[in-house]
């Protein structure tokens, strides 16, 4: 090689080398998550803003199928191909994640500051001595109903349990449209919209919760029984077929306008925001009398934290902070409305629907699924439990008395506090 061939040659490798090195320290983090329909909202608004302030670290969002994510989810982390962070279900399926050793404790990243005992107790240890999921979102449970609808039959949004049911009467008795969309096929649909919709105002929120934890509460006592009496009043309400009727038939007949009021989840927000060309409003599920005081499920739904096992676990840490930042809780309650933020900065929210769900905690007490912290860790199950009966009732294939009883056996049949 001559020698302008070698000076060639050395500024060329000189050139080179810069990117050469910046491409060598560029991280890539995987996400592995169960909501597929969050994908655009990763990629053209998250991963965007994480990446354009932490260069050199990139993020791609792979989702399973929701009804697959455990099992595939699991499958990855025996076979060592799980991605670095791992987005958390509330309790004890990530619970038993971080007690396998594969989701790694991160109580002491910096903005786990903003976050309270209540948001964090769904991803930590029954002691409370390790967090290892960063909470990201709480749904809120109600009920969604067609504004103009409302406004057609002179309606207005019921407060009381006498008012709800003076109210569907009116729409049945109008005849244009179904009263409620709800069916009986999907179960969990009749135990998370129907049952532990309503079933805070009898139970009392947290009060019933943690009693029936304690064991000072039993399935069959008056506050768990009354909300399966309430359920099975409403199988009058919701047309024809509803015992053979899906999850998806359900969000049609009201999306298409043929039914008034569906039961709801905050998640069908966006859903619906898309879907529906009508004004929409919400209301919270009715106390029993006026003045009483109101309970709402405030669900700790989602939260995302580290597989231990990670190659990469110091860029992951420094996204998990980031999701635990006042940035990303803004980001992602405004890029999905309905998802709220559990975080104790403040958020401001720009979906009207949207604010009328979050607007609740002002006036009610929050409380979580009843089943889903301790109860459910036993065979059999009490949450699909829950979702048996509550269909049962609603099908009128058991009485609330016989539902009420058949999960107080059930749980009993496992639980110690509950065998007293």
């Amino acid at each position: 090689m001559t020698f302008k061939h070698m000076k060639l040659a050395l500024l060329a490798a000189t050139m080179l080398a810069p990117a050469s090195a910046a491409l060598a320290q560029d991280v890539t983090l995987t996400i592995e998550s169960w909501r597929n329909d969050d994908l655009t909202i990763w990629q053209e608004k998250l991963i965007p803003a994480f990446e354009a302030a932490h260069p050199g670290i990139k993020v791609k969002f792979t989702p399973s199928a929701p009804t697959e994510y455990n099992a595939v989810l699991n499958s990855k982390l025996e076979a060592g191909t799980a991605g670095d962070l791992i987005t958390c279900r509330p309790f004890d399926a990530s619970l038993s994640l971080y007690e396998k050793g594969q989701l790694a404790a991160i109580q002491d990243l910096e903005n786990m500051k903003n976050f309270g005992d209540v948001a964090t107790a769904a991803w930590s240890t029954d002691d409370g001595s390790a967090t290892f999921c960063v909470p990201m979102a709480s749904v809120i449970h109600g009920f969604i109903y067609n504004a103009e609808v409302f406004e057609e039959l002179g309606l207005t949004p019921p407060k009381t349990n006498d008012e709800f049911f003076a109210l569907l009467d009116k729409i049945k008795e109008d005849g244009t449209y179904v009263p409620m969309a709800m069916g009986a096929k999907d179960q969990w649909e009749a135990a998370t919209m129907g049952y532990t919709n309503i079933g805070p105002n009898y139970w009392k929120g947290e009060e019933g919760r943690l009693a029936l934890i304690k064991g000072e509460q039993k399935l069959t006592d008056e506050p768990w029984v009354e909300p399966f009496r309430q359920l099975a009043r409403w199988k009058d309400y919701l047309g024809d077929g509803y015992e053979a009727q899906a999850y998806p038939d359900s969000q049609n007949l009201f999306t298409l306008g043929r039914a008034a009021i569906f039961p709801a989840g905050s998640w069908e927000i966006s859903i619906f925001n898309e879907q529906a060309d009508f004004e929409m409003g919400a209301f919270a599920p009715p106390v029993q009398n006026a003045g009483d005081e109101c309970y709402i499920s405030d669900h700790t739904d989602i939260g995302i934290g580290m597989n231990a096992k990670s190659a990469n676990p110091e860029a992951a840490r420094t996204f998990l902070n980031w999701v635990g930042s006042a940035e990303f809780a803004t980001l992602y309650a405004n890029s999905l409305p309905g998802f709220f933020s559990l975080s104790n900065e403040t958020v401001e929210m720009e979906d009207p629907l949207a604010k009328e769900f979050v607007s609740w905690r002002e006036s009610c007490k929050s409380t979580i699924r009843p089943a889903h912290q301790i109860l459910s860790r036993g065979t059999p199950n009490l949450w699909n439990e829950m979702w048996n009966v509550s269909a049962n009732v609603l099908r009128g294939a058991q009485t609330p008395e016989e539902g009420a009883a058949t999960l107080q056996k059930g749980l009993a049949s496992w639980y110690e506090p509950q065998q007293k």
